[in-house]
């Protein structure tokens, strides 16, 4: 029986397992199956760095207070963090990765770096 590549349709010369003509195909085939998730998991990889780098940014001495305005204006997304952390009292910190903040009152956030 003749194998034919799902990638370009040529007929597929060699081991009995072989799946693809080429390197080439295999490649563009599987980039191909991937290419929606990998976008999805590169976008938010990004909007993860920037936050990171805000936050990095304005919070030069371990524990600032700045307030959201200031956040918004450098271009933070609030809804892309890595985790979450409750003290015993309710205080709810988000982090993006080591970096975090806790909203405070009239719009003010404390941010922190967490030690490791």
């Amino acid at each position: 029986m003749e194998r034919l590549c799902p990638e370009c349709g040529e007929k597929i010369i060699g081991r009995s397992d072989k799946k693809f003509c080429s390197d080439a195909c295999r490649n563009s085939y599987n980039n191909r199956l991937n290419k929606d998730r990998k976008n999805l998991v590169r976008n938010i990889n990004n909007r993860l760095r920037k936050n990171y780098r805000i936050l990095e940014q304005l919070n030069s001495k371990d524990k600032t207070k700045v307030k959201k305005e200031s956040l918004l204006k450098h271009g933070f997304s609030f809804e892309y963090f890595t985790s979450e952390y409750r003290t015993q009292a309710g205080s709810v910190y988000k982090y993006v990765y080591d970096q975090g903040y806790l909203p405070l009152e009239n719009d003010w956030y404390l941010l922190v770096r967490r030690e490791n």
